[in-house]
């Protein structure tokens, strides 16, 4: 845990401790580095000197985006970026480690979150033994109509060892074709390997579904 953030290379270490991300300089400038979300590569912190301090360029929510500036007077609109979505936070020793740290870490929830991201959340709360329905995950994901993003999302599981995408159903309890879990019959094996009863490529959702994710 970094207890004093002054440096460049201090705020990049903490920037890089989040999951899934890398350092990157598109500008051909060293004055200028990112730290980028691999999922969708946007970047959540520019670190960049100005004005003889180190600045950081860090996303807010939109009830947050204002809160940081009232209370810090070095915490102001985001140079260079949206200013109604983007603060820049100068290093110049008014602002607590803690909410360095804080604002970094909204940044970088707001730039990594994503219907697939959300949607693949879901499906891991799904209970050993039970299904969930498209139309359910999507709703625990956040919107009910997305329902088949669903389907795009968990056919490009990144990770099948942890996101147990065979858990999930149509809603008539029906299993998945044969392409999206490897072959003929996986699916169906993966459930029944849980306990789960497969009857005609079909699962009884009154018994084995889950209602609450």
């Amino acid at each position: 845990m970094i207890r004093v953030i002054k440096t460049r290379e201090q705020v990049l270490k903490y920037g890089l401790s989040f999951p899934d991300t890398y350092q990157d300089a598109p500008f051909r400038d060293e004055n200028w580095q990112l730290v980028r979300y691999r999922g969708n590569a946007k970047a959540f912190l520019w670190v960049y000197e100005r004005n003889g301090y180190i600045n950081l360029n860090v996303k807010a929510a939109p009830d947050k985006v204002y809160f940081w500036r009232d209370i810090y007077k070095s915490v102001i609109p985001g140079y260079h970026l949206n200013k109604e979505h983007w603060n820049t936070i100068i290093l110049d020793g008014s602002i607590p480690d803690r909410d360095i740290r804080s604002m970094i870490a909204e940044s970088y929830d707001l730039i990594s979150d994503s219907p697939a991201k959300r949607i693949y959340e879901a499906v891991k709360r799904i209970p050993y033994g039970c299904v969930a329905t498209y139309a359910q995950v999507a709703e625990a994901a956040g919107d009910r109509k997305m329902a088949r993003a669903v389907g795009n999302a968990l056919h490009k599981n990144p990770d099948p060892d942890n996101i147990p995408c065979y858990r999930v159903v149509n809603a008539k309890g029906e299993l998945a074709g044969a392409f999206a879990f490897g072959g003929a019959g996986v699916q169906a094996g993966l459930l029944m390997e849980e306990g789960i009863e497969v009857i005609n490529g079909a699962v009884d959702l009154k018994k084995y579904q889950c209602r609450n994710l």
